[in-house]
């Protein structure tokens, strides 16, 4: 059997796969290969492990593919594929980290953190007067958009400064909140929202959304950026119609150097770090692991996801 490897693997994840691989199955490394053999060699595949090019897939899958191990959590950028054969991502294997960051960001923005880490590289005391402009995020009134597993991760997090939590989702029972017109009503009595979907939920949260939140009112999101309306965001960020923004995702990434973001003192960008964790690259190769065995012994395979619908 062919394994072709997109992923780019740490040496320590890299031995971990060769060590742990059935003999009868042989990779084939991406990173090993000059680029003008890569998509050939893609094309030979029985198995892939990580995220190719859509265009790649232009002339069609490899004919003999049989699985695709996708190494993210997101799938949106595949929406317009259409394949016979199971198609698998991570699940939610970077749900609490990416939860971590983002309430790290948020509490961090509250409690004034990245001030006093500049005041701190500038050898700068300032102290009380910091202490009448921090804030609190116990008790804050929280909507959290989409109620998959980075939604359910932060809602459990934000539980422990017992805020008062609403999930969005269109068919979750867990959610209170269904539908645009639901979120709208809910939005001037927030005091957050924390924008956790998809890439398919493309826009989905409108200038017209950010105008319904109140000034005081904290945007965060950990999704992925072209799910905010980021014109509007900044427009409401740089007029104080929004009091701050946390952002691990953008609509472009990197962030373009003259995007205005980086110069706004109440947006924290933590680029798109979330879902770092130790041991990243080994826990990509030992979801593979259990599912080829899974496939090989004709077993349910983990974490299968349909490309048309997004998730």
């Amino acid at each position: 059997m062919q394994l072709f490897v997109y992923s780019t693997l740490n040496d320590q994840a890299r031995q971990l796969l060769l060590q742990q691989l059935p003999a009868d199955i042989h990779p084939t490394f991406r990173q090993d290969l000059p680029e003008n053999q890569q998509q050939a060699a893609f094309q030979q595949a029985e198995v892939v492990l990580g995220n190719p090019p859509p265009e790649w897939f232009a002339a069609g899958a490899p004919a003999a593919l049989q699985f695709w191990q996708i190494d993210s959590a997101g799938i949106d950028r595949y929406q317009e594929l259409r394949v016979d054969f199971p198609v698998a991502n991570v699940g939610d294997f970077f749900a609490w980290p990416c939860a971590e960051t983002i309430v790290a960001g948020i509490l961090g923005w509250y409690r004034a953190i990245p001030e006093l880490a500049v005041l701190q590289s500038r050898r700068q005391w300032v102290g009380g007067p910091i202490r009448g402009r921090v804030g609190l995020l116990r008790d804050k009134r929280v909507v959290i958009l989409g109620s998959g597993a980075i939604g359910q991760a932060v809602a459990e997090q934000l539980a422990g400064f017992r805020c008062h939590v609403q999930l969005l989702a269109r068919t979750d029972a867990r959610a209170q909140l269904h539908s645009r017109e639901d979120l709208l009503a809910a939005l001037p009595e927030t005091d957050l929202v924390v924008n956790c979907l998809p890439g398919s939920a493309d826009g989905f949260f409108s200038a017209e959304m950010v105008q319904a939140l109140p000034a005081h009112a904290l945007y965060a999101s950990v999704g992925r950026g072209n799910t905010t309306d980021e014109e509007a965001l900044l427009a409401a960020l740089q007029a104080s119609q929004l009091a701050g923004a946390v952002l691990d995702v953008t609509a472009r990434e990197p962030l373009p150097a003259d995007n205005p973001l980086w110069g706004l003192p109440n947006v924290l960008l933590t680029q798109h770090s979330g879902g770092g964790q130790p041991r990243e690259d080994e826990g990509k190769v030992e979801i593979l692991l259990d599912n080829l065995h899974r496939l090989r012994q004709q077993q349910p395979l983990q974490n299968l996801v349909q490309l048309a619908r997004g998730y």
